[in-house]
């Protein structure tokens, strides 16, 4: 059973945005959106897929929430809707995969399907690579810290993570440039003390690279998200999900006002 969506043409003059992620999209969006407010000079669509521990492949669990795969998801089926075309786009947080026991090349895969899709409709995209100056910085303890409070089921030992995440870095990069995307580095200083997710204070570098790299004009002054803009866009959810294996239907866009328009799957 789908969600339903009734959905006219986007206005003449909107900027259209997705963004394909995981736990690092959902801390930012609030932050991302408040960039795209100073930086877009135009109303803009907002597509997301994200989510804490999202797989570009496969469906995925955190706690008692469930989520699609990317790949599976409503964003695709939401873009023909709206007939998008020509947008500016990111793909980051890749490689939960390899934590759930999947090799680089297959997560390799599922990314390039994604790029191409993106490809497909015209959009000028952007790739983070994996940040492996942060997991090369990586100690035993810190990644039995990190299996046990993010992912519990993991049993991949720490050297074939760090020689997994190095070909998977590889293949990434080479998915870029067959798509002539560009590529985003993760310097060391952007992560805690988990490994994978982004210092908050530096969420910001991701996204005005970004902007930068999708031609958006330099912003003419600094626009912080407000709290009110962060309680808007944190309590939204996903189109489809799944709360203790009960379905849950999410109309979309989550929010509909002047300047910003938001889809979440």
């Amino acid at each position: 059973m789908e969600a339903l969506e009734l959905t006219a043409a986007p206005a003449a003059g909107t900027r259209a945005v997705v963004v394909l992620g995981a736990s690092n999209v959902s801390r930012g969006l609030a932050r991302l959106s408040a960039i795209l407010r100073a930086r877009a000079a135009a109303p803009v669509s907002l597509f997301v897929a994200a989510g804490h521990g999202r797989g570009y492949g496969v469906n995925t669990r955190v706690a008692w929430r469930r989520l699609p795969s990317i790949l599976g998801c409503g964003l695709w089926r939401a873009l023909d809707r709206e007939y998008v075309t020509g947008p500016v786009a990111i793909v980051t947080d890749v490689g939960n995969e390899l934590l759930y026991g999947f090799g680089a090349g297959q997560v390799a895969a599922w990314v390039r399907e994604a790029v191409r899709r993106l490809a497909d409709r015209g959009a000028t995209v952007v790739i983070t690579r994996l940040p492996l100056a942060s997991i090369a910085e990586t100690g035993p303890l810190r990644y039995r810290a990190l299996r046990t409070f993010f992912v519990p089921g993991c049993r991949l030992p720490l050297d074939e993570l760090k020689v997994a995440a190095g070909r998977l870095d590889a293949e990434v990069q080479d998915v870029a440039e067959d798509f002539r995307a560009r590529v985003i580095d993760q310097p060391a200083e952007w992560y805690g003390l988990d490994t994978i997710h982004v210092r908050r204070r530096r969420l910001d570098d991701i996204w005005n690279r970004a902007c930068d790299a999708w031609g958006l004009a330099a912003p003419t002054s600094a626009a912080p998200a407000t709290w009110r803009e962060w309680a808007a866009i944190g309590s939204r959810a996903a189109e489809v999900r799944s709360l203790a294996r009960v379905p849950r239907f999410t109309p979309q866009p989550v929010i509909d006002r002047a300047g910003l328009r938001l889809w979440m799957y």
